[in-house]
C-alpha cells in the first residue's frame, strides 16, 4: 500500500518488469570491486534484519534471490542483480548491528558510503525501515549519509502486518514527520509486508518508472 496509491498502468509496467529474468551479477567486497555499468540502479538499505532479502525476494517472486538470514550481518558485500536488463538491484550490506566486530562495521561502511560517492546510474536507494519499531538511531545516521551524498532515497515501512492498524498508523505519521527534516528523502512513503505481500504492487511501480530513465 502507499500513501498516494499507483495508477493502473503504472501497475501493470511494475508488473511486467518484474516478471521479466533478475539474475546475479556479482558481489563487491571492496570499492575497487564495483562493476561499471550504464543501467540505472536501485539499492536496497536497511538495518540488519529489517527484512531487505525477503523484500527482494518478494518483488522478484524468488524464494532464494537475495539470501534470507536470521542472523543479522550476514549480508557483508554489495550485490547486483539484473532485472530484465532494464534495472539493476544493488542490495546494499546491513547496518546497525552492533555485535559485528567494528573493522567489520567500518569496512562495510566505508564501502557503502564509495558505492554511493558519484554513482551516475544510481537512481534510488530504498531505505527500509522496520515498521515495528519506526526510524532509529542507526536510521537516522544512514539518512544523514544520504542526505551529505545528494542520492535520493525512499523510505519503506516493512514488516507492516506485525501490527495494529492504530499503531501502524502511528508509525507512519511520525516516520513521514521525521522524513521532512531530511533533503534527499523522496516524499512518498512505502508500506510492505513481503509475508503477506502487501504494498508490492506499490514498490513494483516506482522502480519501474526510474527503469525507464536514462
Amino acid at each position: 500500500m502507499s500513501e498516494k496509491g499507483a495508477d493502473g498502468a503504472l501497475i501493470e509496467a511494475g508488473r511486467l518488469l518484474f516478471a521479466g529474468p533478475c539474475d546475479f551479477i556479482m558481489g563487491a567486497a571492496r570499492a575497487n570491486q564495483l562493476p561499471e555499468g550504464d543501467l540505472v540502479e536501485v539499492a536496497f538499505a536497511g538495518r540488519s534484519n529489517v527484512g531487505k532479502s525477503s523484500l527482494v525476494n518478494a518483488l522478484t517472486g524468488r524464494k532464494t534471490l537475495a539470501r534470507v538470514s536470521n542472523t543479522p550481518g550476514r549480508t557483508q558485500q554489495v550485490n547486483f542483480f539484473v532485472l530484465s536488463q532494464k534495472l539493476m538491484l544493488v542490495d546494499l550490506p546491513g547496518y546497525g548491528y552492533a555485535a559485528a566486530p567494528k573493522a567489520h562495521v567500518d569496512a562495510w561502511t566505508g564501502l557503502i558510503e564509495d558505492y554511493l560517492r558519484g554513482r551516475r546510474q544510481l537512481k534510488r536507494v530504498c531505505l527500509l525501515i522496520d515498521g515495528r519499531h519506526g526510524i532509529k538511531e542507526a536510521d537516522r545516521r544512514a539518512m544523514e549519509v544520504l542526505d551529505q551524498s545528494a542520492v535520493i532515497y525512499q523510505v519503506i515501512l516493512t514488516k507492516a502486518d506485525k501490527m495494529s492498524p492504530t499503531a501502524l498508523q502511528g508509525i507512519i505519521e511520525a516516520t513521514k514527520a521525521e522524513m521532512a527534516k531530511h533533503t534527499a528523502a523522496y516524499p512518498t512513503l512505502l508500506v510492505t509486508s513481503a509475508e503477506k505481500k502487501q504494498g508490492l504492487e506499490a514498490v513494483r511501480a516506482e522502480l519501474a518508472v526510474l527503469a525507464e530513465q536514462k
